[in-house]
């Protein structure tokens, strides 16, 4: 394998690995000898010590990495201080609602309410912290039971869960009627 291509090929693997790579596992995903290989590697590292550039090749007992340079540094923790803005899709908020106005709740309920499974909506809601586990359910299984944050609150603009908008009856019968007749729909089909 040409140089260019192989160093294209190590590149590749240690941006997408990101951690480090072994010396042979580069060797024989570019499948050449580990001397050759090697030598690749330390025509790579020189190119990333140009000013330039804002990464560097480092050896770590044997295998390498693609790091950013120490002197950057700073400018990646201006990056990751950033507080990452939060975007809840409809299957989020339909699942936040529900938890929200059944708390305490376990997934199976939030699922027979929903009618499909709930945990990739339930896992987002808890790492984006609107919704914690509150305990355990006192049933067979033990099944966790989820319900809001205080972070749910103040996204809301709520004090207290009293402040959660109520459901006027005659649009819960409407809502129901329509659930109905989609299923019967459905069935139809």
């Amino acid at each position: 394998m040409e140089r260019e291509k192989a160093e294209a090929a190590m590149e590749a693997i240690l941006f997408a690995m990101g951690d480090s790579v072994e010396l042979e596992k580069l060797a024989k995903a570019i499948e050449c000898d580990p001397g050759t290989t090697r030598e690749f590697l330390t025509h790579m590292a020189e190119k990333y010590q140009a000013k330039d550039s804002g990464l560097q090749l480092m050896e770590l007992d044997g295998a390498y990495q693609l790091c950013t340079k120490g002197e950057l540094c700073e400018y990646l923790i201006r990056v990751a201080r950033q507080p990452k803005k939060v975007v809840l899709t409809d299957v989020v908020m339909e699942t936040l609602s529900i938890i929200a106005y059944k708390q305490p709740i376990t997934k199976l309920e939030i699922e027979k309410i929903r009618g499909v499974k709930s945990d990739h909506a339930v896992n987002k809601l808890v790492e984006y912290n609107l919704v914690k586990e509150l305990g355990r359910m006192d049933a067979p299984g033990r099944p966790l039971l989820f319900g809001t944050t205080e972070s749910f609150l103040r996204h809301f603009g709520l004090h207290s869960l009293e402040d959660l908008p109520s459901f006027n009856p005659v649009q819960v019968e409407d809502f129901k009627a329509e659930a109905e007749e989609e299923v019967r729909m459905k069935l139809d089909v």
